[in-house]
């Protein structure tokens, strides 16, 4: 048994294990979300054009703030749905935040261009941006609660990086989808209805998504096992403050990482599909990271294995920047895409995960959605549109790796302000344990 700031490493042992059919119901269904949230990053500018009015640049501006709009209600569903899951169980608030998804999904890619409607074209895409916002919002919590809880022990840092890593294989494929796209077809194609394809795929494998859902089962905390927590280290309220330090950075760091796509185009002047090609790279690279960081926090601990990855990016995120700059080259745009995603990596799964078990199981999947929401609508929501309004502002094609490095600072600080388990935190668990049995 293990304990990390305080919570209950195996409350799941009188549960019988998983299939791999039901972890994999998870992680894939979180992949399919996430899927549809980044493939509006990656097509901003097509997007922008089709469904916005304005010029080029007022196009992408309104583009990305439109799909900042989609971050506002993150809180929201983080709230009712984290809460549900909390209440009522992990299963049905998975089932209902991945049904919205897919009417959200489908509703933006059936959405008519602005020639055709006029106003109406981003009102409706602004409409289906705040329901796509709601149901990933409610979908963290409830996931990475449900991995935790269905973890044998001493595997939860693994368990919990299947959902980071369904995450991060969600940008590879659309990055792959992104790239053969902007391959096979003509830049009018791309952004007539181009795009429109990538989510339509998305949203074609929701029914198949949401039948291996329900055949998962239950693992939220009977009241013995949500009884027998041990406090947290530290108040709640300040895990949850560290919490936020830590996803804020890790999200500013992440949506950087995305952003190249776009950044590449628009600032860069690259082709489409060279642009796409780094998405690929931060995919690979985000799926192995995960993975690897996982395995290594259940082996050493998540603090011990966070650190040493984020000090080397908040050193590196500027000369990386300056150098792409310089050379504005399809390999160069590669390798630098490649060295910021694993520190970003290895450091941010690893930090996540910290926070997560530090967490009490009666809140968990609330508390997680909340704090996770809140951080992702502040700083994620703004990362790309902040980004490319300092280049504009300072004329520093660099501002964006300035921006980097600040926020990874600040998340090394919320990490290191949650202590580790000592020896005698596990045994007062694990005499709660037996008490309460």
């Amino acid at each position: 048994m293990s304990l990390i700031g305080g919570a209950v490493a195996d409350e799941q042992s009188d549960r019988p294990p998983l299939a791999s059919r039901q972890v994999a119901a998870v992680v894939a269904g979180n992949a399919l979300e996430f899927y549809d949230f980044v493939t509006y990053a990656f097509f901003a500018t097509q997007i922008g054009r089709a469904l916005l009015p304005g010029d080029a640049s007022s196009k992408l501006l309104l583009s990305l703030a439109t799909f900042g709009v989609g971050f506002l209600t993150r809180p929201l569903g983080g709230l009712l749905i984290g809460r549900m899951a909390d209440r009522r169980g992990r299963k049905p608030a998975m089932i209902l935040s991945f049904s919205i998804m897919g009417v959200a999904m489908t509703g933006l890619a059936l959405t008519p261009s602005y020639a055709v409607a006029g106003m109406l074209a981003p009102l409706l895409a602004v409409f289906f941006r705040l329901l796509q916002g709601f149901a990933l919002g409610g979908e963290v919590g409830p996931n990475i609660a449900y991995l935790m809880e269905a973890a044998p022990p001493g595997r939860r840092g693994f368990y919990i990086s299947l959902n980071f890593a369904s995450a991060d294989l969600a940008v590879l494929v659309a990055g792959l989808v992104g790239f053969g796209l902007a391959s096979a077809l003509s830049p009018d194609q791309l952004e007539a209805w181009g795009w429109r394809i990538a989510f339509l795929l998305g949203a074609a494998i929701v029914p198949f998504a949401l039948r291996l859902r329900r055949t998962l089962i239950e693992t939220l905390p009977t009241q013995a096992e949500a009884q027998a927590d041990v406090a947290p280290a530290k108040p709640l309220v300040l895990l949850a403050g560290a919490g936020l330090l830590i996803i804020a950075g890790a999200t500013i760091s992440n949506y950087t990482l995305d952003y190249l796509t776009t950044y590449a185009q628009a600032t860069l002047h690259m082709a489409v599909p060279t642009a796409f090609a780094a998405t690929v790279v931060l995919g690979v690279i985000g799926v192995a990271g995960d993975l690897i960081g996982g395995l290594l926090a259940d082996r050493f601990g998540p603090k011990r294995v966070l650190v040493l990855p984020w000090l080397i990016l908040i050193v590196s995120a500027i000369p990386v920047f300056h150098l792409l700059n310089e050379m504005r080259t399809a390999s160069t745009l590669l390798a630098s895409t490649a060295v910021l995603t694993v520190f970003h990596i290895l450091g941010s799964s690893p930090a996540t995960l910290h926070f997560v078990q530090a967490l009490p199981a009666r809140v968990r999947a609330g508390a997680i959605g909340i704090v996770y929401a809140l951080a992702i609508a502040i700083f994620g929501g703004t990362t790309q549109l902040i980004e490319t309004l300092l280049i504009r502002w300072t004329e520093n094609p660099v501002a964006p790796g300035w921006y980097m490095m600040g926020a990874v600072m600040f998340a090394l600080a919320g990490a290191l302000f949650i202590p580790e388990a000592s020896r005698r935190d596990r045994n007062r668990s694990k005499d709660a344990l037996e008490a309460v049995a």
